[in-house]
């Protein structure tokens, strides 16, 4: 299944909007859905943020506190033209997260994801990401997976997932154990990667 196989450099011009892979996608967006975007995307903890790199521990109290987080992830996770986010990603060390099962369906909370079952087979595929923006990487994934956890209510969920679907809960439940893209890809994608991310930072 091809997901996304847009040149790094026509990625940058786009201004870090990916194709349907890993958490983002690419769309042509106006004026004001771009003004929109970028201040999404400040508040979503970027590469470097030590938070990226803890393990969330596992949700015990199903509250409204946990309801508004995941209001606020799901808000925030559109606004950024996102399919996919993780609650590290907010600053939150909350195992929680939130992805677009198919494109135009409504988003859904998995709390407590764990995958039950994993298929043989894997892809590789171009994957972006909303913390490490500008970036592409191959990343090998299964092909698919059954997925338990529970909503945001404490209801139980089970959902078998393939291909695009698939791809996006596994990058997200890496982001709850403090796994980014850059440790599934390449040498030679890290690199390149990196080249990209470690002068944003310095600063100019």
């Amino acid at each position: 299944m091809t997901l996304c196989y847009l040149p790094v450099r026509r990625l940058r011009r786009l201004g870090g909007v990916g194709d349907e892979a890993g958490e983002i996608r690419t769309e042509e967006l106006d004026a004001q859905a771009a003004a929109v975007r970028r201040s999404a995307l400040a508040q979503i903890r970027q590469y470097g943020d030590p938070v990226l790199r803890m393990r969330a521990p596992e949700v015990t109290a199903f509250d409204d506190d946990l309801v508004r987080l995941v209001e606020r992830m799901k808000r925030l996770m559109d606004d950024a033209v996102g399919i996919g986010l993780a609650a590290t990603q907010v600053g939150v060390l909350r195992r929680v997260f939130v992805f677009h099962r198919e494109r135009d369906d409504e988003a859904l909370a998995v709390v407590n994801p764990r995958v039950v079952e994993r298929s043989r087979d894997s892809d590789v595929d171009d994957e972006g990401c909303l913390s490490l923006q500008g970036v592409l990487v191959p990343v090998e994934r299964h092909s698919s997976v059954v997925l338990e956890g529970q909503d945001e209510h404490g209801e139980p969920l089970r959902l078998e997932l393939d291909d695009y679907a698939a791809r996006v809960v596994q990058h997200e439940l890496d982001h709850l154990d403090g796994v980014l893209m850059l440790d599934r890809t390449t040498p030679e994608a890290r690199r390149e990667a990196l080249a990209v991310l470690r002068p944003r930072l310095v600063g100019p």
